[in-house]
């Protein structure tokens, strides 16, 4: 299983980003993926999922009036649409793949892709 996560860059207040989330092998399709993501010193944090069907979606509170998760099962592919980016949504963001508001509920992650939003 492998999962690798793309598209971080740096921008300014305001902006809007897209992260992508792209599965290898024939699991993708029956899984659900989340993601989160760590800022430095801070715990790993949850911001979104969506099931294997593209059912039922879940937001954090943080972000759920600015973020949107979606997939494409044809592609192997989740993203994130984030749009009103803020300085505070600075960090390393993750896929995963498992479905829930907990990193515990993830058995496995992608590497990583960094965001980082100037004012």
């Amino acid at each position: 299983v492998q999962l690798r996560a793309s598209g971080g860059r740096s921008v300014q207040a305001g902006d809007s980003l897209s992260l992508s989330c792209v599965g290898s092998g024939r699991w993708f399709s029956s899984y659900g993926v989340g993601w989160f993501r760590q800022a430095p010193g801070k715990d790993r944090e949850f911001l979104a999922a969506i099931k294997w069907s593209g059912d039922s979606p879940l937001y954090a509170d943080s972000v759920k009036d600015r973020f949107t998760i979606s997939r494409d099962n044809a592609k192997n592919a989740v993203f994130l649409q984030m749009n009103s980016l803020k300085p505070e949504d600075t960090a390393l963001y993750y896929c995963g793949r498992g479905y829930g508001t907990t990193p515990a509920r993830y058995s496995y992650w992608g590497q990583g892709t960094q965001v980082t939003v100037s004012s």
